[in-house]
């Protein structure tokens, strides 16, 4: 299986934090050496590991911010 590169360009928040020290997290992620999308996963603490996640280009991060807005919580 092919290596996945992948850098941490700006850490944007912690959603949640399991009892095993896994964080859940919103950061901007450039992987592969492609320009960085907002990703949202779970990560071990040392960023080292990470679980399946879902990324966002800036098109997409914005229709779902408003899609959050519109929702009555």
């Amino acid at each position: 299986m092919a290596e996945i590169k992948y850098e941490i360009i700006e850490s944007l928040g912690v959603l949640s934090e399991s009892a095993k020290g896994w964080t859940k997290e919103i950061n901007l992620v450039s992987w592969n050496n492609y320009p960085p999308k907002y990703d949202i996963r779970e990560w071990d603490p040392e960023h080292i590991k990470m679980g399946k996640g879902v990324t966002f280009t800036v098109e997409e991060i914005k229709i779902l911010r408003d899609i959050l807005n519109e929702l009555d919580l």
